[in-house]
Formats: C-alpha cells, structure tokens, sequence
C-alpha cells in the first residue's frame, strides 16, 4: 500500500467542480489518498479492488461511488493492467454556495452528501442510468453539465440499490487538522504490520504517552489501535486470499504468527472462516496445489 498522500484537486477551467475521464492506469497518480472534496467515481466495465476508508471489498462489472470528504481511499486504477476506464467527478461541499443545499427542494441530495460520508455504493441499475449521464458530460458545455450533475445526485439520492460501506458510528473520515498525525500512524502500520507493533513506538512516533496515544486513537477513530491493526491485517489477508498462495503463509505474511489466531480473528471480522471467503471470489483464484 502506498502512503497516504494529501491530494489537491482544482475544479475545471470555467467550472465550479471538476470532471476527468482517465483511459490509462499511468495517469493516476495518486494511489492511498484523502482529500475535502466529495467525489462521484465511476467505471464503466471491469472487476477491482475498492478500498473506501476501513471497507475492502471487489467490485464486479464496473463501479459507482460516491465519496465523501477527508475519507482516505485507494485509487481503483492501483494494480490494474491493461484496458481500464474511469470518471471522476470532485467538489466542494459548497460548490454552488454555502446555503447551496438548505433549499427545500434540494432536501434528498443534501442527505445524500451526508450519507457519503460514510462512503456509498451503487448497484447495477444506478451504475447504467447514472454511469450513461456522466459520460455524456464530458461533451458537454458547462451548463449543460452543472445540469446533468444535479440530475445525477438526484438521482443517486433516490437509489434503492445503495450500500453504504461503513456501518453507522464508525468515522473514515479524517479531519483536516489531525490528517498529518493519523497520517504518520497509519503509514507506521503500513510499514510494519508483518510484525510485532509496540504501541509505544508509535506513541513515541507522535510525541505522545502511551495513555494519552490510546485515548486519541479511540476518539479518533472509534477503535482501539489493536483493533485497527487487527483489521488493517485482515483487509490485507482478504486481498492475498484472490491469490493462489496457501492460508497459512497468508496468515504468516499479514502478521499473524498462530493460524488458529488468524483463524478466529478473520471470522470475527468477517464472519466467515479464510477458506469460505476465498470461495467466494473462487473464479478470480488459481487451484491450489
């Protein structure tokens, strides 16, 4: 995973959001990211890996997103190859003015922009009807366009077949003032989740006490820094679970040194066992030997 990166984001010449369409993975960038903007992604065709925050899950046959503010998520071009395809669509919360979205009329896009911050995800329908709108706005002038993205929020906000990623109570998001700090705990993670952490070292990392280093952690993030590190390994077994490597040298390389603990630890959070969610994606994996 790369380090969580801080990504600015200018709205297009004439426009106040901005809109881009990529057809190469090189031209994404930036990978582990967080940013203020509210942010529509949508992929036309393919199967790929979505990380939104906390949740890791696949998504088949394109995708539709929608993203709310300061939630660090994974670009869905990182580790594609070959053909790949996506619009994205990035602005403020008050990208047509402060009181923008306290008009009565806007009253279901308003939820809408409060609900994706807990990250949303649309199925099949929405993804064609929404999916067809913003593709067409890439020839669009920018009216035309400003239009069509408020019928697309409309009618994302009235979706029935939405599924909100993060369960109620949990906070992805980042506050600005505290990303820098959350941002060097995480990437002490990510440098040395294989192992043994010390939650000393990393209260030592942000000048903290090990007491005062717990309290932040659980504010902040709702979770104990165990827990986190915990779910942190296990997203990152479920990912190597696609691969055709054997459960225990997943366990082995995630961090776990017992596989019965890796065991008990992947069903309380999952509620699955390793091999039934690797059953799961069983036509992405290669047989074992």
């Amino acid at each position: 995973m790369a380090r969580l990166e801080f990504e600015k984001i200018q709205p297009s010449q004439g426009s106040s959001f901005r809109l881009y369409h990529a057809t190469e993975v090189e031209s994404c960038r930036v990978y582990w990211h967080h940013h203020p903007e509210y942010e529509i992604v949508y992929i036309p065709h393919g199967n790929g890996r979505r990380q939104v925050g906390q949740h890791l899950s696949r998504y088949e046959e394109g995708e539709l997103v929608f993203i709310g503010p300061n939630i660090p998520h994974l670009n869905f071009a990182y580790g594609q190859t070959g053909d790949f395809e996506e619009y994205v669509i990035q602005m403020r919360g008050d990208f047509l003015g402060k009181e923008f979205l306290k008009n009565v009329e806007l009253e279901a896009i308003s939820q809408l922009f409060e609900k994706s911050k807990r990250g949303l995800a649309f199925g099949r329908v929405t993804k064609r009807l929404v999916g067809e709108k913003i593709k067409n706005m890439v020839y669009q002038g920018n009216f035309e366009r400003m239009m069509s993205l408020l019928w697309l929020l409309q009618e994302m906000a009235f979706a029935d077949d939405v599924e909100l990623l993060h369960a109620e109570g949990q906070q992805p998001d980042v506050p600005p003032k505290e990303t820098e700090r959350l941002r060097q705990i995480y990437s002490f993670v990510e440098q040395y989740f294989q192992t043994d952490i010390d939650p000393n070292q990393v209260a030592e990392e942000i000048n903290l006490s090990l007491p005062a280093f717990c309290r932040y952690f659980k504010k902040m993030t709702n979770q104990t820094f165990t827990e986190f590190v915990n779910e942190y390994r296990i997203n990152h077994a479920k990912v190597r679970l696609l691969e055709n490597v054997s459960i225990a040298q997943i366990a082995y390389d995630c961090g776990f040194n017992n596989l019965s603990h890796f065991n008990r630890m992947f069903r309380k959070i999952t509620q699955q066992n390793p091999t039934e969610y690797r059953q799961q994606f069983s036509t992405m994996v290669y047989p074992l030997a």
